[in-house]
């Protein structure tokens, strides 16, 4: 089956609306020439603050060429919880995604497998698209325990989803050891993760719907790491960070990624 690849560029903590402005208007401008058919399916996550002037600058070039995402999000729809934005929020901003699940969320904030699990319900009940992250640390890869650890992160983060909301979503595999550390998990065991993730989802729904799902490959994504990661069977794209917050590495991997 044929996956539109995706480059999605988390921002995390950077950027004031003006620069979040500057940051979308180059990445249009650098992908002004090429086809719209041609390009994979391109997405920003700014900061919440900067969503709405983002998806102005977006909606004013009016080219289509760049979705917006959100980098995480509550599960309920309103109430006293202070301090945080619901999916219908950030729908109403222009989101179309939302990242959630990242290790940063689960290391800083204690995000659990459950929270991620009501935040794709959330998300999927509203049409929006989850980005679901997973991954590893380096005591976990040292001690052999990645596939499992894993395959219970993914399990637990779509329990009670159907068929059809899973093959709807994104996974995004993050060894966290590899995000912000200039290392980079070498291609072909980026791509055996990947294709057991696949195969998790295969053993929880069917063929169909582990051959539809998006698996994304991030940690220290670079320009000069695209073309390699992209040529292996199973990765259909990237989760970018630090590269994506500079047009010229974000575009040269979106580019590399075509």
């Amino acid at each position: 089956m044929s996956r539109r690849p995706v480059i999605a560029g988390n921002w995390k903590m950077h950027n004031l609306q003006q620069d979040a402005v500057d940051l979308t208007n180059g990445v249009m401008q650098s992908l002004r020439e090429i086809d719209k058919a041609a390009l994979p399916e391109v997405i920003i996550a700014p900061t919440f603050t900067s969503l709405y002037a983002a998806n102005k600058a977006l909606k004013d070039c009016g080219c289509g060429k760049v979705r917006l995402a959100a980098q995480n999000c509550y599960y309920e729809e309103k109430g006293a919880f202070t301090g945080e934005c619901s999916v219908q929020m950030l729908k109403d901003t222009g989101c179309e995604y939302i990242i959630i699940g990242h290790s940063e969320r689960r290391q800083y904030f204690g995000e659990t497998d459950e929270m991620v699990n009501k935040k794709a319900k959330a998300i999927l009940a509203n049409g929006l698209v989850p980005i679901i992250c997973c991954g590893e640390s380096l005591e976990q890869r040292e001690a052999g325990v990645t596939d499992y650890h894993i395959a219970s992160q993914i399990t637990k983060a779509l329990r009670d989803l159907t068929a059809q909301e899973v093959a709807k979503s994104i996974i995004a595999y993050e060894p966290i050891w590899a995000i912000g550390t200039g290392k980079t998990c070498d291609s072909t065991e980026a791509n055996r993760v990947i294709a057991m993730i696949r195969n998790v989802v295969k053993s929880l729904y069917d063929a169909n719907t582990a051959d539809s799902i998006r698996i994304l490959y991030g940690g220290s994504v670079k320009p000069e790491t695209i073309k390699e990661q992209m040529a292996q069977s199973d990765i259909d794209g990237a989760l970018v960070g630090g590269a994506s917050l500079k047009v010229d590495s974000f575009s040269q991997i979106v580019k590399g990624a075509m």
